[in-house]
């Protein structure tokens, strides 16, 4: 999808408007990530030390919110750098401005803009930028899932055994001793691993298919609330380790070919402990 100027959406939106809202913001803040691309950057840590945040992160956030606002000023807002207000219209914009921070401190790629509408405690449009890449992911509840624009589908026939399946750690360092075992128990059945390090675009990679998988524990809402939608759209099944909605406990999605043997090994390994 090509980033365009602003529309007018209605007072009372379908999802596809607020779908191509969320584009154009989560758009707007990857034009500014690139344009510091090699830049100088301020950077402080939060619940770890290698829980980072940058003067971009809040700058994006910042500029996420003002957009949205301009079109839509009673909805709720949810950032994850701070930004948070009520609404009166039922619609609340949950926002990670920059998924995969350290990617973006270190140049490497991986990182990306989420921006998901919720309505009624439902995400019900999404959409999540690689401003590397010159990616969007979008959807819309009941829309199906699409890249740049076109149609994408989770991998149609994959082999349990050799899935190739995302996932990230945890900043807490017990968490992640424990999520280190788990893998030592799913390695031996799987076809191997990639840990990219935003959950967001991992999600993507699911709905477009280029993993199989992506499983992961302690993450907020604002991490995975458009690329579980763009997941799910996609055809991918997305739940949580025991069949409920995806959570902070636990994050799944999975190609339907491959979903039901990893869940298994992950059960069997006890992931929820991690």
């Amino acid at each position: 999808m090509p980033e365009t100027e602003p529309s007018s959406y209605p007072e009372n939106p379908t999802w596809d408007h607020l779908e191509k809202l969320a584009a154009e913001a989560a758009q707007l803040a990857a034009s500014l990530l690139r344009a510091q691309t090699g830049s100088q950057l301020q950077i402080s840590a939060k619940s770890s030390r290698t829980d980072l945040v940058t003067d971009m992160d809040v700058a994006c956030e910042a500029a996420i919110v003002e957009f949205l606002t301009s079109h839509r000023p009673d909805d709720a807002v949810l950032g994850e750098e701070g930004a948070g207000r009520d609404g009166t219209t039922g619609v609340r914009w949950i926002i990670d401005p920059i998924d995969g921070t350290v990617n973006f401190v270190y140049g490497h790629v991986g990182f990306g803009v989420s921006v998901a509408a919720e309505a009624a405690g439902q995400v019900v449009a999404g959409a999540v930028v690689d401003p590397i890449l010159h990616e969007t992911f979008t959807a819309h509840a009941g829309g199906g899932a699409r890249l740049n624009g076109d149609p994408i589908a989770v991998r149609p026939d994959g082999d349990p055994s050799m899935a190739l399946v995302a996932t990230g750690f945890s900043y807490d360092h017990s968490r992640r001793r424990r999520q280190t075992e788990v893998l030592g128990e799913l390695l031996p059945h799987i076809g191997d691993i990639r840990r990219v390090g935003g959950a967001a675009i991992d999600l993507c990679t699911v709905a477009c298919g280029r993993v199989d998988a992506f499983f992961e524990v302690g993450l907020n809402p604002w991490d995975y609330a458009a690329g579980a939608l763009i997941a799910e759209e996609a055809g991918a099944i997305v739940q949580d380790l025991n069949g409920g909605p995806p959570s902070r406990q636990f994050v799944f999605a999975a190609s339907p070919s491959v979903a039901d043997a990893l869940l298994t090994l992950l059960q069997n390994a006890e992931a929820d402990q991690i």
